[in-house]
């Protein structure tokens, strides 16, 4: 297996290097990937774990006794430590591996299904993806809870003043995500959270966006739910994970049932493995999982700061460059940003602005974003939105305006 590459210094030239898929064209063009808030790419070190694992100690982990099995089952557990030490959780049993944030989203808001009574209220923001939505209505239609919305504002940003207004002795839980997709936008997290619990409302934290360029703290932070997912920061796509306190934990049902989850299991009676297994029902994404502790060694050694500082630059550099076109609009002017950027050029469509610089090898993500609600705020059918990541080039920049340039010519 190669040697996970030690970054000393920020070098992006050289950290380019670690990705096989940016040495790749297409269309005949080589590839300038802007869709980095969609997925990431992967290093090779990650690469290597993957193949490892698969050409040397594949098999089902926890209670086998065999060497495979053992061997697996320690990368595992260790790959579960790997993720409690960088969000400094306090327990490694407070982190449930699932398939993504989806799913970690899923699990809570069906631990809920039995909390939550007819006139609860649970308060969502105005910015969230879909997955971040649709479960918690059908979690009201389930139990007779009222869903309400922090509102936000032109430039993107919550509405703390109305958030205030909201709360209340009926919030029993509060759901907003640390950063926005479809905007970049970073959300004040340590203000909502505090607010919240001085309701005795528990809070859940969306951290898809965040993961890759902030280094969340869930014990300062004091969350009671962060989740993620591992593709959004150079791991592999089907695996994820939840962060609770286990006092949460311990008070939530179940979510699946089936192997692993259980301690004993009669026709009579079935009692509950403890945490985290309890929540981890069948045979897990093993693979993913390693491989996604893998990632987190990998930025780390890289070093999250640096990778801020830089994305940073890159975010200055590309709102420059991009302004320089009539017409072209930015939807979430803000200070508190990650490196992302949705725009419009006057009225052609986003689609049709993506499908052009397709065609000379740049990827940028075009439509929604999963966000309609945003989109209806602005009163748009969708966005082109760039999205940068830590091997990302000011150089790249340039040839994505050319390419935005030829492509508004040619459209208007």
């Amino acid at each position: 297996m190669t040697k996970k590459t030690s970054h000393t210094k920020f070098n992006v030239s050289e950290i380019r290097k670690d990705f096989p898929i940016l040495s790749r064209e297409v269309n005949g063009k080589p590839l300038i990937y802007l869709d980095n808030a969609a997925t990431s790419q992967t290093p090779q070190h990650v690469i290597d774990v993957i193949v490892d694992y698969y050409s040397k100690y594949n098999s089902n982990i926890h209670r086998g006794v065999h060497t495979l099995s053992q061997e697996a089952t320690d990368k595992y557990e260790q790959a579960r430590q790997t993720i409690q030490k960088h969000f400094n959780a306090k327990h490694a049993n407070e982190i449930i591996f699932t398939s993504g944030t989806t799913h970690s989203i899923n699990l809570v808001a069906s631990g809920f299904a039995s909390i939550l009574k007819p006139k609860d209220e649970i308060i969502v923001s105005a910015l969230e993806h879909h997955s971040n939505i649709v479960p918690w209505q059908m979690l009201c239609d389930k139990t007779g809870a009222t869903l309400k919305v922090i509102p936000m504002n032109d430039n993107g940003e919550l509405e703390i003043d109305s958030y205030k207004s909201l709360l209340s002795s009926k919030t029993k839980l509060v759901i907003v995500n640390h950063v926005s997709n479809a905007l970049g936008i970073i959300n004040p997290i340590e203000t909502i959270i505090k607010l919240a619990h001085h309701f005795g409302a528990a809070v859940l934290i969306d951290g898809a966006q965040s993961i890759p360029h902030i280094k969340p703290d869930v014990q300062a932070l004091d969350v009671d739910f962060y989740v993620a997912s591992a593709h959004k920061m150079c791991g592999p796509t089907g695996v994820g994970m939840l962060y609770g306190k286990e006092e949460w934990l311990n008070k939530l049902p179940p979510y699946q049932g089936g192997g692993e989850m259980i301690a004993e299991v009669t026709f009579e009676k079935t009692t509950y493995a403890e945490l985290p297994h309890k929540f981890e029902a069948g045979t897990p994404n093993i693979c993913g999982g390693i491989a996604f502790g893998a990632a987190i060694d990998y930025m780390n050694s890289i070093g999250f700061e640096a990778i801020e500082s830089y994305e940073k630059e890159l975010l200055h550099y590309a709102t420059i460059r991009l302004l320089e076109i009539e017409g072209l609009h930015i939807y979430g002017e803000t200070s508190q940003k990650t490196a992302v950027i949705s725009f419009n050029v006057g009225s052609i469509h986003p689609y049709d602005l993506g499908s052009i610089l397709d065609k000379l090898g740049i990827a940028v993500r075009t439509g929604h974003h999963c966000t309609q609600p945003i989109m209806d705020f602005y009163n748009v059918p969708g966005t082109v939105r760039a999205s940068f990541a830590f091997y990302n080039t000011k150089e790249e920049i340039d040839i994505f305006i050319d390419g935005l340039k030829k492509a508004v010519m040619m459209l208007s």
